[in-house]
């Protein structure tokens, strides 16, 4: 009877995992498992060749949805999300979901019975890669360094040449010596995950780190759903608008390029400006004391230099065949505080919106009247970047609520260090910052007097 198991996988997609995330890269149809390297109860590692025509025993194929068996993988949530959309393919008597079936988490291996020796590493302040920890741990057997290269052999697809017979994938037959490499470098990142598990056993991961991990994953699975007409016409409308900005640009100050640095600055200086940096701070700070077409130039760079389309394009990269973004954090992604880490479109770092009638923007973008947005908005830009909250959408019938806590950390820390002084400046809404520097250099009536005197102008 099984009782865990160590797993590590490799795998082709012609999905950019590094752009779209390991939802979309797994749910490719190019997708496939190369090899599945697993270790039974800690014996040795056995590696099925599948690419080659190795089939996984059935005990095995059957413990991947078994809740009772642990399953162990070096950033596992790789493992379980390809595995779950393998099995359903290859498999489906073997594939078993979790929570109801209208719940997009369904559609995947149920992350209860799955543990992670990168969120174990995490925990302890180690690195996030499995060479990173084998390092720092100095394991007898390392990550092999070679394995990149195999990866980006076997893994990814190849640019068609005339040396390759103008092939846009490597198989196992196009390079037998490096296949048997890569099996032996399968076979290694089990043992190097194995020997991470055993020197980290005299620190156990609590239950509760282990609870809060297998809610993240649910998070991720169930993702967030994407209006991808807004999502398509914003990207639409931003480089509509930013060939109109450069276009008037190029009007003003006659040059080929004024998107570029040295240009504009010789640009500048030729009426009367040096310019040290063309910062969007810099630029904003120069703004107010210019007029006429400086001041309009500058103005226009300011608003090219919007990246708010980058989020849009996150958007148009991650969503998957269910209209939905997943993967978007990382548990324990900053390991010295143990805090969510954003991934992909980042829902952490989202602009604000402070439009009275964003509904009617939205409604415009959706509906792909730019001439409409542009009568009405005169930066479009701008209302794009404040319009990207309202691409993420509920389910019918829920909605969703923004909202963030006032100085969450501060107040925790204060709490936790018994500084009770802070506590009493956050319960009676004085200015944290006035009364800490106060505490600092000694200068209490000043530092409150001078806080107040702000705070009333």
């Amino acid at each position: 009877m099984i009782k865990e198991m160590s797993i590590d996988l490799e795998t082709y997609s012609d999905v950019d995992i590094s752009k779209c995330g390991a939802y979309k890269y797994a749910e490719s149809d190019n997708f496939e498992i190369l090899l599945f390297g697993v270790s039974i109860d800690g014996g040795a590692v056995q590696v099925f060749d599948l690419a080659c025509g190795d089939t996984i025993p059935d005990d095995i194929l059957a413990a991947l949805s078994d809740d009772t068996i642990t399953k162990w993988a070096f950033n596992a949530n790789f493992e379980r999300i390809c595995l779950s959309n393998w099995l359903k393919k290859h498999h489906p008597e073997h594939f078993k979901g979790y929570s109801t079936p209208e719940d997009p988490a369904s559609k995947y291996l149920g992350p209860a019975s799955w543990k992670c020796t990168m969120i174990w590493s995490a925990y302890m302040g180690l690195p996030l890669s499995l060479e990173g920890v084998g390092a720092v741990l100095k394991l007898q057997d390392q990550k092999m360094k070679e394995g990149k290269d195999l990866i980006k052999y076997f893994c990814c697809p190849c640019k068609p040449t005339k040396i390759n017979g103008g092939r846009i994938r490597n198989l196992p037959e196009h390079a037998p010596n490096k296949w048997e490499d890569f099996k032996a470098y399968n076979k290694r990142d089990v043992e190097v995950e194995m020997a991470i598990k055993q020197r980290l056993s005299k620190f156990p991961v609590p239950d509760f780190i282990w609870d809060e991990y297998h809610l993240d994953q649910e998070i991720n699975d169930r993702g967030i759903m994407l209006d991808m007409d807004v999502v398509e016409n914003a990207i639409a409308f931003d480089e509509r608008s930013k060939s109109e900005l450069l276009i008037s640009m190029q009007n003003i100050t006659n040059l080929d390029n004024p998107n570029s640095v040295v240009q504009m600055k010789q640009w500048l200086s030729d009426h009367g400006i040096e310019a040290e940096s063309l910062g969007k701070k810099d630029v904003a700070a120069m703004i107010k004391n210019t007029d006429g077409d400086v001041a309009t130039a500058l103005k226009l760079r300011l608003q090219l230099a919007k990246s708010s389309v980058k989020k849009y394009q996150a958007m148009q990269n991650a969503v998957c065949k269910d209209g939905r973004a997943h993967g978007m954090f990382q548990f324990y992604g900053a390991n010295r505080s143990g805090r969510w880490a954003g991934r992909l479109i980042q829902l952490q770092n989202l602009p604000q919106n402070h439009m009275n009638d964003l509904a009617d923007a939205r409604e415009l973008v959706r509906t792909g009247d730019y001439d409409a947005l542009q009568l009405l908005y005169d930066d479009i830009p701008d209302t794009l970047s404040q319009l990207i909250r309202t691409a993420f959408i509920a389910r019918p019938g829920y909605k969703f609520v923004v909202s963030d806590y006032s100085a969450i950390e501060a107040r925790v820390l204060a709490h936790l260090a018994g500084e009770s002084w802070r506590s009493k400046v956050f319960a009676e809404g004085k200015d944290i910052y006035c009364a800490s520097a106060s505490q600092m250099f000694g200068v209490l009536n000043q530092a409150s007097n001078a806080c107040s005197t702000i705070a009333s102008t």
